[in-house]
């Protein structure tokens, strides 16, 4: 049977860079008030276009072999878009600007919020009530009763007591007592 690689190495993407934007990526590396995230791209790409691989670069940055790909491939995709501006004579500030947009974090929103400000107001007003208002034999409002009584009452769907908690504790209401939770 031939010896065969199941999993080929891909190849590390050449990364060309011209003098001005060596020079930014440089100056970039040197700023001590830039972020270290910043600073360890730049030197990535830096060393990329000195022909590093992507092995010595992750052990050099600390970085995996994928993450290093990953901003090798970013960094060539906006390549002709750097070029365009650096033809159109963009000033280094501007150019400067693309650069570090290419080397910074995409946006990531996250998940949806699960609960609406209402809902979150109608939960503190529920807290501020008197339990007994509520047929409730208890002198003090727990996470679990103010949960079974916003699901009652039609306030949530579903909400666990973890997070009633939360909410209470995050504010500390001018309108909610110290002796809320007991």
């Amino acid at each position: 049977m031939p010896d065969v690689d199941p999993m080929p190495t891909p190849y590390a993407i050449e990364i060309n860079l011209s003098t001005r934007q060596q020079q930014i990526l440089e100056q970039i590396t040197q700023q001590t008030t830039n972020t270290y995230r910043l600073v360890r791209r730049a030197q990535l790409i830096l060393g990329a276009a000195q022909g590093e691989k992507n092995t010595k670069l992750s052990a050099q940055l600390k970085l995996s072999r994928n993450q290093v790909q990953a901003w090798r491939d970013r960094w060539q995709q906006t390549a002709a878009t750097l070029m365009v501006a650096e033809e159109n004579q963009s000033s280094d500030l501007k150019l400067r600007q693309l650069i570090e947009g290419v080397l910074s974090d995409k946006f990531r929103p996250g998940t949806k919020a699960k609960f609406s400000v209402e809902q979150i107001t109608l939960l503190v007003a529920l807290a501020c009530e008197l339990p007994a208002s509520s047929g409730r034999p208890i002198s003090h409002w727990t996470p679990k009763e103010l949960t079974e009584e916003a699901v009652k009452r039609g306030v949530v769907e579903q909400i666990s007591p973890r997070s009633v908690g939360r909410f209470l504790k995050r504010g500390r209401f001018a309108t909610a007592s110290s002796a809320l939770l007991a």
